[in-house]
C-alpha cells in the first residue's frame, strides 16, 4: 500500500481500512503467539500500513 492510493480517499474509507488493518493486525499477533505465523515480516507490514492510514486521516482532517 502507498500513501498516493490513499491521499485521494475521504475519511470515511480510511477509517474503514483503519479498522480493517488493526483486525488484521491483531489476529497476525495471535499467530505468533500460537507459533502459526510463518511470515514475521506481515506484522511489519501491517504496523507501517495503520501509520500510512492515519497519517492520510489527519492530511485529511486539516
Amino acid at each position: 500500500m502507498k500513501y498516493s492510493d490513499l491521499a485521494d480517499k475521504n475519511s470515511v474509507e480510511l477509517s474503514a481500512m483503519l479498522k480493517e488493518k488493526k483486525t488484521e493486525l491483531f489476529t497476525l499477533k495471535i499467530k505468533q503467539k500460537m507459533m502459526q505465523l510463518n511470515n514475521t515480516s506481515e506484522l511489519r507490514i501491517a504496523k507501517k500500513d495503520i501509520a500510512k492510514i492515519n497519517t492520510a486521516l489527519t492530511a485529511v482532517a486539516n
